[in-house]
């Protein structure tokens, strides 16, 4: 009979994953339309990169670059605007 070691490193972890109260995504959607092509795109946006992110993303649909502003409000909803690089 084969007998599993106890890992009190691997039960702490699941024990702090249990407890935590923090359920909020990190990662949520969001969108905003080109403004060189007029489409509405939806776009990920990892909350855990701050409350003010820019950065520049090609359009999907149209291939230009767009620099993208995001805020995050307190209730961590994301809101987009775009404009050409």
């Amino acid at each position: 009979m084969r007998r599993e070691r106890h890992n009190p490193l691997q039960e702490d972890r699941f024990l702090l994953a249990a407890n935590r109260k923090d359920t909020r995504p990190t990662e949520v959607e969001a969108r905003y339309f080109c403004d060189s092509c007029g489409e509405e795109i939806v776009v990920p946006v990892d909350v855990t990169e701050g409350r003010h992110q820019d950065y520049v993303e090609d359009c999907p649909v149209c291939c230009n670059p767009m620099v993208l502003h995001v805020d995050i409000a307190d209730d961590g909803e994301p809101s987009v605007r775009s404009e050409h690089e």
